[in-house]
């Protein structure tokens, strides 16, 4: 079932409706999801491996906390924090401003031209880092578990 953007997030703590929450596609509703955004973002850092590296492993262990409280949708929004900490990463070890795509001057236009790569080796170790934990949180047997069950109970 797709994330539903149409739900009021300035009102709704997540903690308490988890019935509400939708998984969606790979990080939508990352920076929307209260209280979980408050909780897990102060950590979410990427600028170099090191910062990455203490970053992944703050939000994974979050991420075994939320698990082990049995709360699914804390465990998937730390889940889409360190899968964006890969994506952005990895965004901008391609291009060093961050824009992936230039910008049209044309009103109506909708072609996008992506602009040319400028490797930081330094952002796609980043990146690295970032994956490894994504991958491990994505195959964790206990988070499996908890995302079948949420979406047998609340989106069928």
């Amino acid at each position: 079932m797709a994330f539903d953007y149409s739900l009021d997030f300035q009102k709704i703590d997540f903690r308490q409706h988890p019935e509400l929450y939708r998984v969606g596609k790979g990080e939508q509703g990352v920076l929307l999801v209260e209280p979980y955004k408050s909780e897990i973002l102060p950590y979410w850092r990427f600028k170099t491996p090191e910062i990455a590296k203490e970053s992944s492993e703050k939000i994974y262990a979050l991420f075994l906390d939320y698990l082990e409280q049995e709360d699914f949708v804390g465990a998937d929004m730390a889940r889409k924090f360190i899968q964006m900490g890969y994506t952005r990463s990895r965004r901008y070890a391609n291009h060093k401003s961050g824009r992936k795509y230039k910008k049209t001057s044309a009103e109506g236009s909708s072609k996008k031209e992506i602009l040319p790569y400028d490797v930081d080796q330094v952002k796609a170790e980043s990146a690295a880092i970032f994956k490894a934990k994504w991958l491990q949180a994505k195959t964790n047997e206990k988070y499996l578990q908890l995302l079948a069950k949420h979406k047998q109970k609340y989106e069928v």
